[in-house]
């Protein structure tokens, strides 16, 4: 059940924000101590916020990261730019910028 959780997190990271912060009991509070963080983590970086949460909660003694939390962080960090910049590729092609993505000729 843990493995398809962390499969829902990286296909909907939004949603599993959103779950985290229902169901999870001050698991932001405890890892981000306001909630400004989290809520900026959720439009901007929302991988890297499951990430960083994850590791100042579950990984090591609470409220230290410890080496592999920080890199967990950094792996959410390389997600969300790679979300960011195939997001605006697959804009410019649609757009029609640089022989990108054009509808399909419906044979008329």
């Amino acid at each position: 059940m843990p493995c398809f959780v962390g499969c829902i997190a990286l296909a909907f990271p939004r949603v599993a924000l959103f779950l985290v912060w229902f169901f999870g009991n001050h698991y932001f509070s405890r890892a981000f101590g306001s909630f400004l963080l989290p809520i900026l983590g959720f439009f901007f970086l929302p991988l890297t916020t499951l990430a960083f949460a994850f590791g100042m909660n579950s990984l090591g003694t609470p409220g230290e990261m410890p080496a592999l939390g920080w890199l967990l962080v950094i792996i959410g960090l390389a997600g969300d730019l790679g979300l960011w910049s195939g997001g605006a590729r697959g804009a410019k092609a649609f757009r029609g910028g640089r022989g990108g993505w054009r509808p399909p000729d419906s044979g008329r």
